[in-house]
């Protein structure tokens, strides 16, 4: 995998500008913030975005792979405000799931998502290096 920044660009905080990769790709589909048995168990964004990070690994888990090949992620929120003013404790609790691993990423408000009560909706996509 391999990181793309610009040398010109300012490096990004939490997220990468581009990533090339070469591997078994891996979709996964957007996840909310729901339990194993399709519970939303908070309100809170931040408890929701940790359970969908967590469901993302999971996910990644069936397909022999792991949070360091994700190489995108696109965030579904529906307050952008919400989202902004949560990105310390955010930051944490992506960091506890996910790692130090910021691959490309883009956020998006919107109007609602089809999951009632859902917060954030996120979905990821991976690149798991074939086997040498």
């Amino acid at each position: 995998m391999q990181i793309l920044q610009p040398p010109t660009w300012t490096k990004p905080r939490g997220y990468s500008n581009g990533v090339a990769a070469t591997g078994r790709i891996v979709f996964v589909a957007g996840q909310v913030g729901w339990s194993a048995s399709g519970k939303l168990e908070t309100n809170d964004f931040v408890g929701q975005a940790r359970q969908a990070l967590t469901n993302i690994v999971a996910v990644l888990a069936e397909a022999g792979g792991q949070p360091e090949h994700i190489v995108r992620m696109t965030w579904y929120v529906v307050d952008k405000h919400e989202y902004l003013a949560s990105s310390r404790e955010l930051g944490r609790v992506y960091r506890e799931v996910i790692g130090s691993h910021f691959p490309a990423m883009t956020a998006i408000q919107v109007a609602g998502l089809v999951e009632d009560g859902a917060r954030v909706e996120i979905e990821a996509t991976a690149v798991i290096p074939e086997p040498a």
